[in-house]
């Protein structure tokens, strides 16, 4: 006789797949449609409560009776995943007329807010609480005693059923007293600390963040001869970080002058750098058309080396009013905040930024040429020595990856790879940018790609321009003919290594036992760096913080969270492990590492006698210097 299944097992399919049509038939969000929104939306945020750190919303949509869906963005433009925080909003409310509306969330998109507005009404008010973080582990704190960062994305709902530049919106935002704000939006007029920003489109509104601060400076950075404004505002803990000395602000306007003769066109009408110098607010980095977000520590001006000189994250977001911005990978465009983005084209949106903006540093002085190298040897140096998950995966599928991980911490970052895009993308448009100079006598370069790709339509901004992968390949053939496509999906689909254009621009990777002094200047905090010898790095207190896969540390067991408590019998230090090193490069005896695991000790040999090894770069004799002609300043 055959054994009878329990009743549960027969009837709990039915139960699930009735459940799923019911969620079906509940969820009724009306696709968005290219059709204009009847009225303008007014949002109304006070900015004011400091200490408890909390955005305050209220908002007037204008509708008819019927059935109305408001949704809350979810993704991210430039963030390229749906990472809006919408855990943070609280205490919503829905009236019309004065009279409180019943609202239910759509079971499928949690984002969505259905509700019945009554007959006759013309309009609904929602109001809500964004409750920023008041601790890191709640995310990026955007509000402290002296700043804030006013995302619009994060505090607006808006009707489904349209694309998001056909609903236009009207900002007020009342801020503490005596503040100042920065933003790309224009002002419409002011009342007491509530300033009311000209009416816009919302996919606009949501591209024009905000920087207040109670110590703040504006400056100008408008090239000369140029009749398109660009400045710098700048938020700070405290007034004396504010203070820039002459040839660091001319630095930064020269960076401006080269990244307009690099791309021959402006596509805003003014650009405003937004940038945070702070211990308390979080550090971002984001890009937008008409402005970007630029948050770094309090020492930007006041801490400035100048050999080492600033970094690349402005240059990297002002390239992105061109690249990502304007110019825009056809599938990371969507209708509207809640269609889901795809990101297969962020190896140019991003990877080619990255390419640019370490360009224009270097080409305005931002980062003199020795430092442009070293930091450039570091890249190559990643991609020669530690990314040996390229064996399994490969750079296209790392474009999925803020989808997929949302940039959090990885256990084995060199193994599971991350948003290698990025440097990855570096390498493989400076392999272009030298074989371009190669085939045309140097007469022709990268440059000649930006120019014709993101360098039309000079002054237009408002519209953007869709490009995909066969509009890319089409370009570079133009500037010089070649299989573009053939050399591009070679490298991203893993068949071909990212480091020749190391050689092709006339240089080569070498390791020497002293850091940089570029890596010395950024290796702060007691962090050491063992990558290239026994393949980990450490904090000052000797936690692993990662170990590169099938190096001596990890054959040898190690694993990054543990602990390394005593080298060689000597309390850890990292002038220790490195003495210790060093010995080893003339002993046959092993590293000898006390470590702890959680409340567990154990002893690990290392046998490993290669010496110290960090990443330079050499020229190659005989070589034109391809290089150097791509970081020297545009005339």
């Amino acid at each position: 006789m055959p054994r009878l299944r329990p009743l549960s097992v027969l009837i709990l399919p039915l139960l699930l797949a009735a459940g799923a049509r019911a969620q079906q038939a509940e969820s009724t969000i009306p696709p968005p449609r290219d059709i204009p929104y009847a009225g303008t939306i007014k949002l109304e945020v006070d900015a004011t409560n400091l200490s408890q750190r909390i955005f305050r919303v209220k908002e007037t949509l204008p509708a008819q009776p019927g059935p109305l869906t408001l949704l809350y963005p979810m993704w991210v433009p430039g963030g390229h995943t749906p990472r809006n925080p919408l855990d943070k909003i609280a205490g919503i409310r829905f009236s019309a007329g004065g009279k409180p509306l019943a609202w239910r969330r759509d079971p499928l998109d949690v984002a969505a807010f259905h509700l019945d507005v009554p007959a006759g009404a013309n309009e609904v008010v929602a109001e809500f609480k964004y409750l920023t973080p008041t601790a890191p582990n709640q995310g990026r704190i955007v509000m402290t005693p002296s700043m804030l960062n006013l995302q619009p994305l994060a505090t607006v709902l808006y009707p489904a059923g349209y694309y998001v530049h056909r609903i236009p919106v009207d900002m007020r935002v009342t801020y503490p007293a005596g503040w100042t704000a920065f933003t790309a939006l224009h002002e419409d007029g002011r009342q007491g600390d509530t300033v009311d920003y000209e009416d816009v489109p919302l996919d606009i509104l949501v591209d024009s963040p905000v920087y207040a601060g109670r110590h703040a400076r504006l400056i100008d950075l408008t090239p000369a001869g140029s009749k398109v404004p660009v400045s710098l505002g700048v938020v700070a803990d405290a007034p004396k970080y504010l203070e820039a000395k002459p040839e660091q602000i001319a630095q930064h306007k020269a960076m401006v002058a080269q990244a307009l003769k690099l791309f021959g066109a402006q596509h805003y009408d003014h650009y405003r750098f937004l940038l945070s110098l702070s211990s308390q607010l979080g550090g971002n980095g984001l890009e937008h058309q008409r402005s970007s977000e630029n948050g770094v520590g309090t020492d930007y001006f006041t801490g400035w080396n100048e050999k080492t000189g600033f970094d690349d994250l402005l240059p990297h977001e002002f390239t992105h009013s061109w690249n990502g911005k304007y110019r825009r990978p056809a599938d990371l465009w969507t209708p509207n905040y809640n269609v889901p983005m795809q990101d297969t084209l962020l190896w140019v949106y991003e990877g080619q930024t990255q390419y640019w903006g370490n360009v224009l540093a270097a080409r305005s002085g931002m980062r003199p040429l020795p430092a442009s190298l070293d930091a450039l040897a570091l890249v190559a140096a990643t991609y020669a020595d530690n990314r040996p998950g390229l064996s399994w995966r490969n750079i296209q599928d790392t474009t999925n990856d803020p989808i997929i991980a949302a940039r959090a911490p990885r256990a084995y970052r060199n193994w599971q790879l991350s948003e290698d895009y990025y440097s990855g993308g570096q390498l493989i448009w400076l392999e272009a940018d030298a074989l371009i100079r190669a085939g045309t006598g140097n007469k022709k370069s990268l440059d000649d790609f930006a120019r014709a790709f993101f360098g039309q339509n000079d002054g237009q901004w408002r519209t953007q321009s869709l490009y995909t992968f066969d509009d890319v390949v089409a370009t570079l053939n133009q500037v010089y003919p070649h299989d573009w496509a053939g050399f591009l999906r070679a490298r991203l689909d893993g068949r071909h290594p990212l480091t020749g254009g190391i050689e092709a621009a006339g240089w080569k990777l070498v390791f020497k036992d002293t850091p940089s002094a570029y890596a010395k200047a950024n290796t702060r905090g007691g962090f050491s760096d063992f990558v290239y010898s026994l393949g980990l790095t450490l904090g000052a207190d000797g936690s692993i913080a990662d170990v590169r896969w099938d190096s001596p540390a990890f054959n040898a067991g190690l694993g990054s969270g543990s602990t390394v408590v005593a080298v060689n019998g000597q309390a850890y230090s990292k002038e220790a492990l490195e003495d210790a090193i060093k010995a080893a490069k003339d002993s046959p005896a092993p590293i000898e590492l006390l470590v702890r695991d959680f409340d567990r000790f154990r002893t690990v040999r290392l046998d490993y006698h290669g010496g110290l090894r960090y990443p330079h770069l050499e020229r190659i004799p005989g070589t034109p210097d391809y290089l150097g002609a791509i970081f020297a300043a545009r005339k």
